[in-house]
């Protein structure tokens, strides 16, 4: 049984909401308008006052909270107080600091969770919900992406992307689906894989939180491209209780290349380690 998270409040405060759309920064030479006007540097909300939404969000805006603004520990309750993701306001966008805007560039995602940029200027996303990686290439006219395309799909959750081996001219994309690692050819410009899957290594499988355990699996290469790390998340926010002694960390592991590097990445990593 999961132990009890007393700081509902603190709990919900730390849950991100999934993207509804994702959103392009840019520089702008005209002074910003009225909508954009910023609020005292100095701002400091305090208390209750300090609980606030997106709604009330602006660069600048401090808050200061201690425990005594927090709810009361229940150790009798088994608390789940997450957040509820609510339509955005019509022609509502997040305030950006002085000098910039925040303008949409794309909209219709189910579930987006991360994006990494090709070396090319090519941003990846993983849209989670539907399995699919999804490519988007350069800002039409209208701020909208000028070209979008499915790079693959049928993954499982998909979360994590890398490019291997780095530089300017990768030969491969690396997945973290939920349940293991795959990796698909790739070269710059590529729209599609050019290629089906590879199973690189199997990973601890999660659920979709409430009871099931967190899911993302990030991966990240080394400096010097000997290693691939993947996160693994805990089944549990307060506890490790799913780690029995032996068992890889399912709040980490390295997939380690073992030999000569041009072989065995080319192949697939060798071993798996907590």
């Amino acid at each position: 049984m999961s132990r009890p998270y007393p700081f509902s409040r603190a709990a919900a405060l730390a849950c991100t909401l999934g993207f509804l759309a994702f959103l392009v920064l840019q520089i702008v030479e005209r002074p910003a308008s009225a909508t954009h006007q910023q609020p005292n540097q100095q701002s400091v909300l305090t208390g209750q006052a300090a609980f606030t939404d997106a709604a009330h969000e602006s660069p600048g805006i401090r808050r200061h909270l201690t425990v005594a603004d927090l709810s009361a520990p229940a150790p009798q309750e088994s608390v789940d107080n997450g957040p509820a993701i609510v339509p955005r306001p019509a022609n509502v966008l997040p305030i950006a600091p002085k000098g910039f805007k925040v303008e949409l560039y794309a909209t219709g995602l189910d579930n987006p969770r991360l994006i990494r940029t090709a070396p090319n200027g090519d941003l990846f996303l993983a849209e989670s919900e539907t399995g699919k990686i999804k490519v988007f290439r350069g800002v039409g006219a209208d701020g909208k992406a000028a070209q979008l395309s499915v790079f693959a799909e049928g993954l499982h959750q998909p979360f994590g992307i890398a490019f291997y081996p780095a530089g300017p001219h990768p030969a491969w994309v690396y997945i973290g689906n939920t349940d293991g690692i795959v990796r698909f050819p790739y070269k710059n410009g590529d729209l599609t894989a050019a290629g089906p899957s590879q199973h690189i290594a199997d990973l601890p499988g999660g659920g979709r939180l409430r009871g099931g355990g967190h899911w993302t699996r990030d991966v990240v290469f080394s400096r010097d491209g000997t290693k691939l790390f993947a996160s693994v998340g805990s089944h549990s926010n307060v506890d490790d209780s799913d780690t029995p002694r032996g068992v890889p960390s399912r709040r980490r592991a390295g997939v380690h290349a073992r030999g000569q590097l041009r072989q065995d990445l080319r192949q697939r990593p060798a071993q798996l380690c907590g």
